[in-house]
């Protein structure tokens, strides 16, 4: 059952991206996929997106630790965006950090933290949200 259209993985591994375009596709989870590999080039591709409200991703997976700009600075831009869309955003990451967790709940736009890897249990959550928020 795909609900999801496109789906954003703004990460800088290789391995994780591989695995969770797998993951997400062998799940019949989502469409197509938009890939960064840092919240910079996420950044400017997204918000030209989001202000002529055109193809925008309907789930964007966001990791904290990429080089040039990374997870947290991504999402202090991203919040600054006025959306006209429903974004569901999660934090997957491989940081187990309580400071990492704690401080993901100060953002409202964060809908859930991932530790690494996502799995099916994890993809079953998120659907079930996404439903609900739609």
């Amino acid at each position: 059952m795909k609900t999801i259209n496109l789906i954003c993985i703004i990460d800088d591994d290789p391995i994780f991206i591989f695995t969770a375009k797998k993951v997400l596709r062998l799940s019949d989870f989502g469409g197509d996929f938009l890939v960064f590999n840092n919240g910079e080039d996420a950044f400017n591709h997204l918000k030209p997106l989001y202000i002529d409200d055109t193809e925008v991703p309907d789930l964007i997976f966001l990791d904290l630790n990429m080089p040039i700009m990374d997870g947290w600075q991504f999402l202090d831009e991203f919040i600054k965006l006025k959306l006209s869309k429903v974004v569901t955003l999660y934090i997957v990451s491989s940081s187990i950090d309580p400071v990492d967790i704690e401080k993901a709940k100060e953002y409202e736009k964060i809908s859930g933290f991932i530790i690494k890897p996502i799995d099916k249990a994890s993809l079953r959550k998120i659907t079930k949200k996404f439903i609900l928020k739609k």
